[in-house]
């Protein structure tokens, strides 16, 4: 039986390690994690922000996912995309989920990302 997703792995193309850690650490946030000593060798790198984790893996045929993406649940989606796009990343917003206000970004590598945060639950009466 399914409990929970582990992580979420993206493809970047190989050298692209520099250019991934600087938007998913300074940019997004997230704490680079080390991979294990066994996949260390194949290059990409691993971040982690709460529960979410996010794995690049390097592909020598690489090309981003437009389609395919994470999405990732935030708190305070304004300023949240406010700091995304005071830092250089792409903001572009989407009203077309019910219930939900979300916009969506690109890393550094082209792959499509998803951020999103339920409106408030109306109050019962």
């Amino acid at each position: 039986m399914l409990a929970a997703v582990d992580h979420v792995q993206l493809a970047a193309p190989v050298g692209s390690e520099e250019a991934l850690r600087a938007f998913y650490v300074d940019v997004l946030g997230m704490t680079e994690v080390p991979k294990p000593p066994v996949l260390a060798g194949r290059g990409g790198c691993w971040f982690e922000a709460g529960a979410v984790r996010l794995h690049l893996g390097v592909e020598a045929d690489f090309r981003p996912a437009r389609k395919a993406h994470p999405g990732l649940l935030v708190t305070a989606i304004e300023a949240y995309a406010a700091r995304l796009a005071a830092l250089g990343a792409a903001v572009t917003w989407d009203d077309h989920l019910p219930g939900h206000r979300r916009f969506y970004s690109e890393d550094p590598v082209g792959n499509r990302l998803e951020f999103l945060e339920p409106y408030p639950a109306a109050p019962s009466a």
